[in-house]
């Protein structure tokens, strides 16, 4: 019998049991990881090859559908004026990286990146409080005794 892939397993097994914040999370990382690819594609003299276009657009193309899966993720009942803010945030993103692309401009996406950085780092720390909150202190430590 064969397994397929492992790591896909894997991955697919931590979205499904991931929390609500940790989702997040892995999306900041995913987006990251994408503009981080999409950087590497300049070469010395600042521009992109030809043989590394495709790849380029490809890239900045999954950070924009990262956003979007953010964008549509927001609740923007309860979450009010925060929701709003990212909104406009994922907006203003989604802009500029259409920008980016046609244009291909590092800079802007040197600056898009570590924005990016910053927010996820800050929804690192607010799924991290929110789960360590959620769970009492009694079932926050190892139980080894089985």
């Amino acid at each position: 019998m064969a397994f397929g892939n492992p790591y896909a397993a894997y991955q697919t097994t931590a979205v499904k049991t991931a929390s609500q914040g940790k989702l997040v999370v892995m999306l900041y990382q995913g987006a990251e990881r994408e503009l981080t690819a999409a950087q590497n594609c300049f070469g010395k003299n600042e521009k992109i090859p030809a043989s590394k276009i495709e790849a380029f657009g490809k890239h900045i193309m999954k950070a924009q559908e990262i956003i979007n899966e953010l964008q549509v993720s927001l609740d923007m009942d309860k979450g009010g004026q925060i929701s709003q803010n990212l909104m406009s945030l994922y907006v203003y993103f989604n802009k500029e990286l259409m920008n980016v692309n046609i244009n291909q401009d590092k800079n802007k996406l040197t600056q898009l990146l570590s924005m990016i950085k910053q927010l996820g780092s800050a929804w690192e720390v607010a799924a991290a409080n929110t789960s360590a909150d959620s769970v009492p202190q009694a079932q926050r430590t190892l139980n080894i005794t089985g």
